[in-house]
């Protein structure tokens, strides 16, 4: 079968595709799984360009979809034949935050899914969305369960709020989707107006240009009735978090997932404390919470918005499409 492995030194012109053999039959408690998506994230990015160092020869990818080969003793959970989709933190299953950080993230602390076939615990996959292709799948682990969690665990999110989103990458198409199944009203940014014209098309209430609208966290408030947002989903990070908190009403929450404008700077602390915003980084959730937003998905009927699709061989030209900016939405990986 076929994997790509990243080789050092990492970069994308070192990443391989290489012959490697099938895995043996599923253990008790685990499950064989014939992967046939995967899809590209930021994180997946700074593994394959060297920002988190992995082992030579580590396969990469977050995210995987695909359908079941084989079940081993004791799995009740699912039989050969269904569609099922990765999950970001195999050992996370549920409750709070688990210590191990990335250790058992696929594609970074462990093997990934840029590969035609694994062998991992059954807990490691959920069911997939009924109706879902396994592209559309392989688009949940990450960037759909980073924004059900941002919104909806840690948000609380009801209807009647108002939501900040950022840009038009997966976490935050899927945040605006999420919110308007609500009945939330949202408030989208982007430095491209063709890009807020799809974002209108696709139900978002109101649009900033940020790069003609330099204080867009003063209008996004005067958006919001002049009292500021109930959430912001803050995929910039230290550069963006300024304005995003200047956009916040009082009681607010913002869910700091990005660092696409900077790891660090300045922060106005005393605005946080004056507004009590609620202030929390979030890191992808838990395998119940993705049982949860599947369960959502299947009664909305939300389906992900994929820019661009790649075959395995073509992984690093995936992520220079990625690096452009250029695309609006997922982009997938067929394997």
């Amino acid at each position: 079968m076929k994997a790509i492995r990243l080789r050092h030194p990492a970069g994308l012109d070192n990443l391989k595709l290489e012959d490697m053999p099938e895995p043996g039959a599923p253990g008790a408690g685990e499950i064989k799984v014939h992967i046939r998506a995967s899809s590209l994230n930021y994180h997946d990015y700074i593994v394959v360009v060297g920002g988190i160092p992995t082992p030579d020869g580590r396969i990469p990818m977050s995210d995987g979809a695909g359908e079941v080969l084989a079940v081993g003793a004791g799995v009740t959970e699912f039989n050969v034949g269904d569609a099922v989709v990765s999950t970001f933190f195999p050992n996370w299953l549920d409750g709070g935050p688990v210590p191990g950080g990335f250790a058992g993230v696929p594609g970074d602390g462990a093997d990934g899914y840029a590969i035609e076939q694994v062998v991992a615990p059954a807990t490691s996959f959920t069911h997939a969305p009924a109706g879902y292709s396994h592209a559309e799948a392989a688009t949940l682990t990450c960037a759909g369960l980073t924004a059900w969690r941002a919104l909806v665990t840690e948000g609380r999110m009801k209807a009647g709020d108002t939501v900040l989103i950022q840009g038009t990458g997966g976490v935050s198409i899927f945040a605006l989707q999420f919110a308007k199944a609500t009945g939330c009203t949202v408030i989208a940014t982007s430095s491209s107006d063709a890009k807020l014209e799809r974002l209108k098309a696709m139900g978002a209430d109101h649009l900033i240009n940020y790069k003609t609208t330099p204080e867009w966290g003063k209008k996004a408030a005067e958006l919001a009735g002049g009292l500021g947002v109930d959430h912001v989903v803050e995929i910039g990070g230290a550069g963006t978090l300024p304005e995003s908190i200047t956009a916040c009403r009082i009681g607010g929450h913002i869910s700091l997932i990005g660092v696409l404008a900077g790891f660090a700077g300045p922060i106005p602390t005393v605005q946080i404390m004056g507004k009590q915003i609620r202030l929390i980084g979030i890191t992808v959730g838990t395998r119940r919470e993705q049982l949860d937003m599947i369960r959502a998905i299947n009664a909305n009927g939300i389906k992900p918005v994929i820019d661009k699709h790649f075959p395995l061989a073509e992984l690093a030209a995936a992520f220079r499409h990625q690096e452009s900016g250029a695309h609006f939405g997922k982009i997938v990986v067929d394997i």
